[in-house]
C-alpha cells in the first residue's frame, strides 16, 4: 500500500519538473527574426563580438541593428551580435500551483499514511488547508525572484550550453524497486 503513495509523489515531482522544462524557448536563429521575440522598451544583455556586455533597455530593433538605451545611444549591427539575453519575469501561478501540490498533496499523503481506514474523512480538510497555506507561500517566493536570463538570440556558430534535460528511468533490483529521476541544466 505504501508503494504506490511513493510512486504517486515521484510522479507529482516528475511532472512539475516537466512543466518548468516546457516552458523553456529556444533562442530565435537569425537576427532578423528578434523582433518576434523582443519588443522597444524589454531590458537586454548584449554581447557583442569581441565578449564585450552591454545592458539596456531595447530603443530600436530592425532587420539588421539593434539599438539600445544604455546611458546614452548605443547601435549594434546584426554581424556584431553575438548573444541577446532577456529578463524574464514568472507568473505567480506556478507558484501558486507548486505550492498547493507540496502542500495540499504532501500533507494529504502524509495524513492518509498515518491514520487508519475509518480516520481518514478529515484528512480531505487538512489537504485543503495546507494546500492554500502552500499556494500562498508558493506566490510569496515566486513573487519575490528575479527573473531568469534567457537567451533570445544566439548567433550561429558561437557556442553554447546544452539545453536542460529531464530523464525517468524504472530500475528493478532484487532488493529494490524504484525511479530513476536525473534534472541536467
Amino acid at each position: 500500500m505504501r508503494s504506490w503513495k511513493v510512486a504517486v509523489v515521484l510522479a507529482v515531482i516528475s511532472l512539475l519538473l516537466a512543466f518548468a522544462l516546457a516552458a523553456a524557448q529556444e533562442p530565435v536563429r537569425e537576427f532578423s527574426q528578434l523582433d518576434t521575440r523582443l519588443k522597444p522598451g524589454n531590458k537586454v544583455w548584449v554581447t557583442d563580438s569581441q565578449g564585450r556586455e552591454v545592458k539596456g533597455r531595447i530603443a530600436a530593433i530592425g532587420a539588421d541593428a539593434l539599438t539600445l538605451d544604455a546611458g546614452g545611444s548605443k547601435t549594434f549591427s546584426a554581424g556584431d551580435v553575438r548573444l541577446v539575453m532577456e529578463r524574464r519575469h514568472d507568473s505567480l501561478a506556478n507558484g501558486a500551483l507548486i505550492g498547493l501540490g507540496v502542500g495540499g498533496l504532501g500533507m494529504g499523503l502524509a495524513c492518509l499514511a498515518s491514520t487508519e481506514a475509518p480516520d481518514q474523512g478529515w484528512c480531505y480538510l487538512v489537504a485543503v488547508v495546507y494546500g492554500g497555506i502552500g499556494a500562498a507561500i508558493g506566490v510569496g517566493i515566486d513573487a519575490m525572484m528575479p527573473g531568469k536570463k534567457l537567451v533570445a538570440y544566439r548567433a550561429p556558430g558561437s557556442t553554447g550550453s546544452s539545453p536542460a534535460r529531464l530523464s525517468i528511468a524504472p530500475f528493478v533490483t532484487p532488493r529494490a524497486k524504484g525511479l530513476a529521476v536525473a534534472f541536467s541544466f
